[in-house]
């Protein structure tokens, strides 16, 4: 999961830089040609028609137009917003997947893991202090991602325990680089090699990146990988930074820092309960069969 934010953090960035002078389609084209490429150059030997087989093809559709309109959604939005404050509305997302794994997953939730979340919440709060800079119409973008993001994140925990990742992971980049290629021909237009070479990049680490989250999913409940999303809010703010100097004030910071600490807090929490659970049940569940099964 720290690696997937990793190359979600790079991802990002390059989708900033190019979002100025490329036309989003042309974007998404590149980034789903090289995903999908990549994908079955270094799974298809290995998995032969295996890699198109899926016993879920309704569910395999829907998760790729999730993830391209989570795409079209944060090109706008980043175009728009500095890096870290986007960042920062869009983890929202670990909150509302709480409630989803709480409701929906029925997955147990103690009151200090919900003392955790509230507090991130409140560094969230912090970081997003009402101002006339960010309360614009971008700010409905990154509240857009997060539901499409939390539907998109449900359903890849839904699916990786029945799915075999590198299906997962061909199906998402199939549907985008098929819907993407529709409209091509309509925005297609001269771009600077500079351009093409951070698209290919996007590519890359786009995909590298939801591959890592797909193999986090079939390891491991949606509650115990909550908490490091949060770390994404700070691989953003490092970022901004770097590659085009935006320097968050002190209450951002502390925002940040309470972010974090109720993250770790609550990661431990989760850890403390799931071994409880596990002691109190003499077999293992369909997730860590799987995941003991892939780790062979």
């Amino acid at each position: 999961m720290v690696l997937a934010l990793l190359c979600f953090g790079v991802l990002d960035t390059l989708t900033k830089l190019v979002a100025a002078t490329a036309p989003v389609v042309m974007v998404l084209w590149v980034r789903y040609l090289v995903q999908t490429l990549l994908t079955a150059a270094v799974l298809g030997p290995r998995m032969g028609r295996r890699l198109l087989q899926t016993q879920r093809p309704r569910m395999q559709l829907l998760r790729g137009v999730l993830l391209l309109v989570c795409s079209v959604v944060a090109f706008f939005g980043l175009k728009a917003m500095p890096v870290g404050e986007f960042t920062a509305i869009a983890m929202l997302t670990p909150l509302v997947m709480t409630l989803v794994a709480a409701v929906a997953l029925r997955e147990p939730i103690s009151w200090l893991r919900w003392a955790c979340l509230l507090g991130g919440l409140a560094g969230t709060l912090l970081v997003l202090r009402p101002g006339a800079e960010l309360f614009q119409w971008a700010t409905l973008l990154p509240l857009l991602l997060v539901l499409c993001n939390t539907a998109f994140q449900t359903l890849t925990s839904r699916l990786a325990q029945t799915e075999d990742p590198g299906t997962m992971h061909f199906w998402t980049g199939a549907v985008g680089l098929a819907l993407a290629s529709i409209a091509l021909p309509l925005a297609w237009t001269a771009l600077p090699w500079t351009n093409w070479l951070a698209m290919v990049l996007m590519g890359v680490f786009g995909a590298l990146g939801h591959f890592l989250l797909i193999m986090a999913y079939t390891r491991a409940p949606v509650a115990v990988l909550t908490p490091y999303l949060y770390l994404q809010i700070a691989i953003a703010a490092l970022s901004g930074w770097l590659v085009f100097g935006h320097v968050p004030d002190g209450w951002s910071w502390w925002g940040m820092a309470l972010i974090a600490g109720c993250g770790v807090f609550g990661t431990w929490l989760t850890g403390r309960e799931l071994l409880a659970r596990r002691d109190r049940r003499p077999a293992q569940s369909t997730i860590e069969a799987i995941a003991a099964v892939d780790a062979k």
